[in-house]
């Protein structure tokens, strides 16, 4: 737990921190400077981009590598498996924002693959309510449930090791970590706090591991086709954002799965 609150408590201090330095950023003068500075939302653009950069320089020496070498030594059917799993897992927190943003009917969704895929799919080995019922992963984190309640992105933001992001959706995930079940079940077993941290380590890095595996050709094809891949990747994320805020098409745009 005293992971779980110093994760939630760094979230909250970025978004406050970001907002005070963006209130104090130089905003241009011209009407078409400021248009576009208004546009782009993104007041802390030179922190950012130092930020940007230090983890593209990690995705290049670490991420990405350790991604091959997962893709190489573990067969794609095993690759299945565990994506399976690590999505499974995700879906108690979709579920709660499900109906804290008075989504019922996602939630019903929600509820029954959660249940179809522990049981029959062994963990969410296999989409079991994606083959049989044909019932998909909704959307579904506390950035989304703001959004519902009516709260603005704030401005635009890079987290370290993370990456694009804005204060109302990096809050929000550090609430959607505090939501997670599966760190009070390891509690509850009687574990100690060092291995509920070990779990937070092991969880986030299992799931990173996953995601950028099933991201390597979209990220590259990205970086290698952009003058500009800082620019590139803000509006992707404002994008896909938006789709899943159900605010626009991201259609003509590189597949990424499960971006966000």
């Amino acid at each position: 737990m005293i992971f779980i609150r110093r994760f939630a408590l760094a979230f909250l201090i970025l978004g406050v921190s970001a907002t005070l330095l963006s209130a104090c950023a130089d905003v241009p003068k011209s009407p078409a400077e400021k248009a576009e500075y208004e546009n782009t939302n993104d007041p802390l653009e030179p922190v950012n981009r130092t930020i940007f950069d230090v983890n593209d320089f990690l995705d290049r020496l670490l991420f990405r590598p350790v991604a091959e070498l997962y893709r190489w030594t573990i067969p794609p059917g095993l690759r299945d498996r565990i994506a399976g799993i690590v999505t499974n897992m995700k879906e108690p927190v979709i579920l709660a924002n499900n109906l804290l943003q008075g989504e019922i009917t996602r939630a019903g969704y929600t509820a029954e693959r959660f249940a179809l895929n522990t049981t029959i799919g062994i963990g969410g080995m296999w989409d079991v309510a994606g083959m049989w019922r044909g019932v998909y992963q909704q959307t579904g984190d506390f950035g989304q449930t703001l959004y519902a309640w009516g709260f603005g992105p704030g401005p635009y933001i890079v987290i370290p090791f993370y990456g694009p992001s804005n204060i109302r959706d990096g809050i929000g995930l550090g609430v959607d970590g505090v939501m997670s079940p599966w760190p009070y079940v390891v509690a509850a077993s009687g574990a100690g706090h060092v291995i509920q941290n070990e779990y937070w380590i092991a969880s986030y890095a299992g799931d990173g591991i996953v995601r950028r595996e099933q991201n390597i050709e979209a990220l590259d094809a990205l970086r290698s086709g952009s003058l500009d891949f800082y620019a590139q990747m803000r509006s992707v994320y404002r994008q896909y954002r938006d789709k899943q805020l159900g605010n626009e098409s991201t259609e003509g745009m590189p597949k990424f799965e499960d971006y966000q």
